[in-house]
C-alpha cells in the first residue's frame, strides 16, 4: 500500500484504496493504449492511402470479421470492469459487524460528528487506525456529500433519510475531507479574526480526518466535551465560547463587531431588547439565547430569515453556557 500521493491520486489511506486505484489505473492505461493505437493507425492510413496521381479511389466494402471483432471484443472488457466495480461497490457498502458507528450531520455550512460516547465535534473527525468505522449520514437542509479522497470514500447526505459509508484507515496522520455536492453560499460576508471579510458556503465545508492510535483517540474523546487549555491554563467560559464561535461555524452568520450578516450581530446583543418578526419585543437574556440555539425558529429577530439550523444534540449544556458567556462579554 502506497501512502504517498502520486501525480493523479492522493496516498492510499484505507483498506480498499488499492482496489479502487487498480481499477482506475487499468481504465487509464487501457485508454492510453487505445488512444495511441487508434490515432496511430489513423495517421498511418492517412499517409499510406493518400491521394496519388492517376489512382482512382474505390469503396472498400464491408469486412464482416473485422466489424464483429471490434464489436464483440469490448464486451469482455466491460464484463470484467463490471465484475471488478460491483465487487468494489459491495466492499464499500457493507460495513463489518464490529465497525464503530459515528453519526454525521451536515448543515449549511459545516459537519457535526457525534461519537459513541455522545461527544460532538465540528469539521474535525477523529478515528482510530486499523479499526473499521461506520458513518451514518444525514442532512438538516439540502443535499451534501461527504468525500475523503485519501480513503477513496464518498457518500451523499440527503435530507429526510440516512445513508451509510464505512472505511478502515491504515495510516496515522491528518487528511482532508470535502463536501462534493454544491450546497449554496451565504449572501453576506462575516468578519474573520482580523477583521477581514469571510464568505462561507459550499467551499467552506472542508475539514480534517485525524487518524490516531487507540490510546490517543480515547483521550481525545474524553477531552472534547470539556473546556480547552490555553497556554497551560483552563479557559474561562467566555474564552471557551470564543473558541466555539469559530469551531461551530457561528461566525458564518453572526458577526461580533456589528457588521451585517445572515443573522443578527452578537455585538451589544446580550442584555438588550430585540424586536421579533411578529412585532413583539424580548430581552436577549440567557434563556432567549439558549432557546435560539436549540430551537432557532421559535423567536426570529425582525429583518432576518428563518435559516438557522438547530444545534440540539450538537452542543452540550456546558458548551451552550460558554457561548452565552461569550455573547455577554461582547458589550
Amino acid at each position: 500500500m502506497n501512502h504517498e500521493p502520486t501525480v493523479q491520486m492522493p496516498g492510499q489511506w484505507s483498506t480498499f484504496a488499492p482496489n479502487v486505484d487498480f481499477i482506475f489505473y487499468f481504465i487509464y492505461w487501457m485508454s492510453v493504449i487505445l488512444f495511441v493505437g487508434i490515432i496511430g493507425a489513423a495517421l498511418y492510413f492517412v499517409w499510406k492511402y493518400q491521394r496519388k496521381p492517376g489512382v482512382k479511389a474505390e469503396p472498400t466494402g464491408h469486412n464482416l470479421p473485422l466489424e464483429v471483432g471490434w464489436t464483440v471484443a469490448p464486451v469482455f472488457f466491460l464484463a470484467l470492469l463490471f465484475h471488478w466495480g460491483f465487487r468494489g461497490y459491495v466492499d464499500l457498502t457493507v460495513a463489518p459487524a464490529n465497525a464503530m458507528e459515528i453519526r454525521v450531520r451536515a448543515r449549511k455550512w459545516s459537519w457535526d460528528f457525534e461519537y459513541p460516547n455522545g461527544a460532538h465535534e465540528t469539521n474535525n473527525l477523529h478515528v482510530p487506525v486499523n479499526r473499521p468505522v461506520r458513518l451514518v449520514l444525514s442532512s438538516d437542509d439540502v443535499i451534501h456529500s461527504f468525500y475523503v479522497p485519501a480513503f477513496r470514500a464518498k457518500r451523499d447526505a440527503v435530507p429526510g433519510m440516512y445513508s451509510m459509508m464505512w472505511f478502515q484507515a491504515t495510516h496515522e496522520g491528518t487528511t482532508n475531507f470535502f463536501c462534493a455536492e454544491y450546497c449554496g453560499a451565504a449572501e453576506t460576508a462575516a468578519r474573520g479574526e482580523h477583521g477581514e471579510e469571510v464568505f462561507s458556503g459550499h467551499f467552506s465545508m472542508i475539514g480534517h480526518v485525524v487518524v490516531e492510535n487507540d490510546a490517543t483517540f480515547a483521550a481525545h474523546l474524553e477531552a472534547i466535551n470539556g473546556p480547552p487549555t490555553i497556554n497551560g491554563v483552563v479557559a474561562t467560559p467566555a474564552q471557551w465560547g470564543a473558541q466555539l464561535y469559530r469551531s461551530s461555524q457561528c461566525y458564518t452568520c453572526h458577526s461580533v463587531d456589528g457588521a451585517p450578516g445572515t443573522g443578527p450581530t452578537w455585538q451589544h446583543m446580550a442584555g438588550h431588547p430585540v424586536t421579533l418578526t411578529d412585532g413583539t419585543t424580548v430581552d436577549v437574556d440567557a434563556n432567549y439565547i439558549r432557546e435560539s440555539i436549540l430551537n432557532p425558529q421559535a423567536k426570529i429577530v425582525r429583518g432576518f430569515q428563518p435559516v438557522m439550523p438547530t444545534y440540539r444534540g450538537s452542543l452540550n449544556d456546558r458548551q451552550i453556557d460558554a457561548l452565552i458567556a461569550y455573547m455577554q462579554s461582547l458589550q
